[in-house]
């Protein structure tokens, strides 16, 4: 039987579409993918995420490679921009809510920056959770496994007991094998299809 629901943050909580935002700034092709990869693809953003990096640190990085590529402008407004996407997402807050009401215990695994996980806990969902685990503060990514090991002992839960969702296959597969049920995100209605496939009526 669950008691315990994981989730991550950015595609499920709230939005993260860089692909989107890219092709809504430059409308061209070649840009959109030299621009992700100089920042969303970057190792400046993975470092960023460890929390081994500072924001400044990584935008001067990317900057610098920016140049050598061409592509200052595009990458300037990438990171005076980028953070805007992240809108939380309604229907999943509902979604958390009544999870919430119906006794689930809910925590986050995230892969996420500092800046942007102090940023996070002020919104009004957060206090939704019981706790949870940021790669910035352990300095893990998922999908390592010790960054689920990590949650699971310090948050005291039962593999048995918990699902995990993401909307990266990968990682919802590294759950998996560790003997947590993942789930995938898609979007809302799959999400409730897959808790009912779980026992867990949320409409």
């Amino acid at each position: 039987m669950y008691k315990n629901i994981i989730f991550d943050f950015g595609g499920v909580v709230v939005d993260f579409a860089p692909k989107d935002f890219l092709m809504d700034h430059f409308m061209n092709r070649r840009a959109e993918e030299e621009t992700y990869a100089l920042v969303f693809g970057s190792q400046e953003w993975l470092d960023l995420d460890r929390g081994i990096i500072s924001r400044e640190q990584a935008n001067q990085l990317m900057l610098e490679n920016a140049a050598r590529a061409n592509r200052v402008f595009e990458v300037q407004t990438c990171i005076e921009e980028w953070a805007a996407m992240m809108q939380t997402k309604k229907t999943t807050v509902q979604i958390m809510r009544k999870l919430k009401s119906a006794g689930y215990r809910l925590y986050y695994l995230t892969n996420m920056a500092s800046d942007m996980m102090d940023e996070l806990r002020q919104r009004e969902w957060f206090s939704l959770f019981d706790g949870g685990v940021a790669s910035c503060d352990v300095h893990l990514l998922k999908p390592e496994p010790e960054i689920f090991t990590t949650l699971m002992q310090t948050c005291n839960l039962a593999y048995d007991e918990t699902i995990f969702v993401d909307d990266t296959k990968a990682n919802a597969q590294a759950a998996y094998n560790l003997g947590i049920t993942g789930i995938l995100y898609k979007n809302p209605k799959s999400f409730t299809r897959a808790l009912g496939a779980c026992g867990i009526e949320v409409d």
